[in-house]
């Protein structure tokens, strides 16, 4: 089993982050939960590679890190694809441009006959400035390739139309990343769609979302206003980034699930 995940900050792990800075997320999570069901012998090994970048269009992961992904000695035999959450908070985006570029890169796996699967991200959009416009677009986006993988026989695993994933536990302080519940539910969803791992579980504990007025100007001072500033110079929050594992780590058979 040789895992390659490609995508921005969701598949990246933003919002589930580590003691020492470093984050996780749903595909470290996954890599575990692989390694976690095969046996003690090291022909069992799971490799694990994460080239995601936080901030990045879906144009960028579909071409620069699918390249990586298939470049990679020996190929993966597994690839999971995440992307489109930043290009629906640009204004005019096309949704059908983005399906055709998923479309591109389902052909590319096809071609180098690694196994492919397809996520939709889940859909913050309930507490987000805007997030009616932004909750449009990502189900037309989430149709167009559900479409997709029906036609061209790919998995897909619709974390989109979650709706337990909607609810507060599941989401960080920005509102936009899911926190370390989050990520968690996104890593069983994967792994139960790959037949790995049991249904997804639900998180007992409510949390307290901010309601009140100084709440939400801190929100939109901490969260909202740098992304703003960001946008208006042209930049992004994964500008200099690499991918966290652009190469092959191993992740030992029997290792117990992150």
């Amino acid at each position: 089993m040789r895992y390659a995940a490609i995508g921005d900050s969701f598949t990246e792990g933003v919002g589930d982050e580590l003691p020492d800075g470093a984050v996780r997320g749903w595909a470290d999570r996954v890599a575990a939960g692989l390694a976690a069901v095969r046996g003690d012998s090291q022909d069992d090994v799971v490799r694990y590679a994460n080239l995601a970048i936080r901030g990045r269009l879906l144009g960028p992961i579909v071409t620069e890190q699918l390249d990586a992904a298939l470049s990679l000695t020996p190929a993966p035999t597994l690839i999971t694809l995440n992307g489109g959450g930043n290009d629906m908070l640009r204004p005019g985006i096309d949704v059908t441009s983005l399906v055709t570029l998923t479309e591109q890169a389902i052909h590319r796996c096809a071609a180098a006959g690694v196994r492919l699967v397809l996520l939709s991200g889940a859909d913050p959009s309930g507490r987000l400035p805007f997030g009616r416009r932004i909750h449009q677009r990502a189900a037309a986006l989430t149709a167009g390739v559900a479409a997709l993988a029906a036609t061209h026989g790919v998995e897909f695993v619709d974390v989109f139309h979650d709706t337990e994933i909607r609810r507060a536990p599941y989401w960080s302080a920005d509102r936009l990343h899911l926190n370390a519940a989050g990520h968690q539910r996104v890593a069983e969803l994967v792994l139960a769609a790959l037949g790995e791992g049991p249904a997804a579980r639900a998180v007992s504990a409510e949390s307290q979302v901010a309601g009140r007025l100084l709440a939400e100007a801190r929100y939109y001072r901490e969260h909202v206003l740098p992304w703003i500033s960001r946008r208006l110079q042209g930049r992004s929050s994964g500008d200099g980034r690499t991918g966290k594992h652009i190469g092959w780590i191993a992740v030992p058979a029997g290792n117990p699930p992150l």
